[in-house]
């Protein structure tokens, strides 16, 4: 007999808020027994202390399946995903050793070092592009996709002509509301896409990139990394480098067109406020929208309830960072407020990677577009622009505008 339980909310009533079901889970039933998009069973978390707890505890483990595909699907996680996610479902101690290969080239040091002259210059070339272009553009297409995609592949060795084929391919594979066997193509045409770079850069001898980077290491004597896992980290650098922030950046440019008081804020001080105005939008916005996933390798406590060993813990990232326990007034956009942390890039020794070229992305591009155009509106009413529900980051799908 099937489990009668309450499906996770991912329905929003308004387009910068989580589903309003949260707010009675959060108060209520914070750690509640949940049917996921694809009919798993399993805990939702929407307290931001007890989702700390899952991502912080060693018992919880990273190797997960997945919970947010079509109803009734078969899931993934380790051997059966289409490619190798190395460090990401991995506990430790073997995740510290993969992830420290690339932790370097992630620092904020390395980030202002290498990258920020660079995103500098193009920021500047697209905001020139934009003055020359027609009044009313696409956002999403002129800024928010191109910057990030650049940022990627100038850190990768990446040819930016490929653009087109590997976001095409990334949207086809995070899109949630697609066929297994169309995610699936998107996955494959990313790994067959690496697995030709790899040879190439194999053969030319190339030092470029992190890419180039990686093969060295792999073909070290006593390497710990396997062509696959090489591979495995080469295609999900290039899908979560530029997605993430490309939906990320047109949400909060949407956001900051529709809070003119926080735009103003932003721009009397950049230097100053740049900064905690980023920290707020991802708080605020939270873009992974079906949470992230975790399993019991243990019999353990959560928030009152008793998770038994391989149970699956879905932490609401969306829900927790709206927690009143935490955040005075959550559901107010404040660039003033003090934010010690939030879970949007997570917690714990998984959080994410390239938070902090996401963070200069942002701090790099939101108060230049403002301070350009400081005209810049909506050119077609809020509740019309279109977005995206399906993916497994919630953003803007296009955002016309009127400089």
């Amino acid at each position: 007999m099937t489990e009668t339980l309450p499906q996770m909310p991912v329905r929003r009533a308004t387009r910068l808020d989580p589903p309003v079901e949260y707010d009675s889970l959060r108060e209520d039933r914070p750690v509640t027994r949940v049917r996921f998009p694809n009919g798993l069973t399993g805990w939702l978390v929407t307290r931001f202390e007890e989702g700390s707890q899952v991502f912080a505890d060693p018992r919880m483990s990273a190797m997960r399946p997945r919970h947010d595909t079509r109803p009734g699907e078969a899931t993934e996680a380790g051997q059966d995903a289409p490619f190798d996610p190395v460090f990401v479902m991995m506990d430790e101690p073997d995740h510290s050793s993969y992830r420290r290969l690339l932790a370097g080239r992630f620092t904020p040091k390395s980030v202002a070092a290498r990258l920020q002259p660079y995103l500098d210059r193009i920021v500047d070339e697209h905001l020139d592009a934009i003055a020359a272009g027609p009044e009313t553009f696409d956002f999403v297409e002129a800024m928010a996709l191109p910057i990030p995609c650049l940022v990627i592949c100038e850190l990768l060795g990446v040819p930016y002509a490929d653009r087109d084929g590997f976001h095409h391919a990334t949207q086809a594979m995070m899109d949630m509301s697609r066929s297994r066997e169309e995610r699936d193509r998107g996955a494959k045409w990313l790994i067959d896409y690496i697995t030709q770079l790899v040879a190439d850069k194999r053969r030319s001898k190339s030092t470029e990139g992190l890419i180039a980077e990686l093969i060295r290491i792999a073909d070290a004597e006593g390497s710990i990394v396997t062509d696959r896992q090489l591979i495995g980290m080469g295609v999900l650098l290039l899908f979560a480098g530029h997605d993430t922030t490309a939906a990320m950046m047109g949400l909060s440019t949407l956001t900051l067109l529709t809070h003119p008081e926080q735009r103003r804020k932003l721009l009397a001080d950049p230097d100053r406020t740049a900064g905690p105005a980023v920290e707020e939008l991802m708080r605020y916005l939270t873009i992974v929208q079906f949470g992230l996933g975790r399993v019991a390798k243990e019999d353990l406590e959560l928030g009152g309830q008793h998770i038994r060993e391989g149970d699956l813990v879905v932490v609401g990232m969306n829900a927790a960072n709206r927690d009143p326990r935490t955040f005075d007034a959550p559901d107010t956009l404040d660039f003033d407020r003090k934010i010690i942390r939030h879970l949007a890039f997570g917690y714990g020794v998984h959080q994410c990677l390239g938070q902090n070229i996401a963070r200069a992305e942002l701090k790099t591009v939101l108060p230049r577009v403002f301070a350009r155009f400081p005209e810049l509106r909506l050119a077609v009413p809020a509740e019309q622009v279109p977005m995206d529900e399906h993916g497994t980051n919630y953003g803007v799908l296009e955002l016309m505008v009127t400089r």
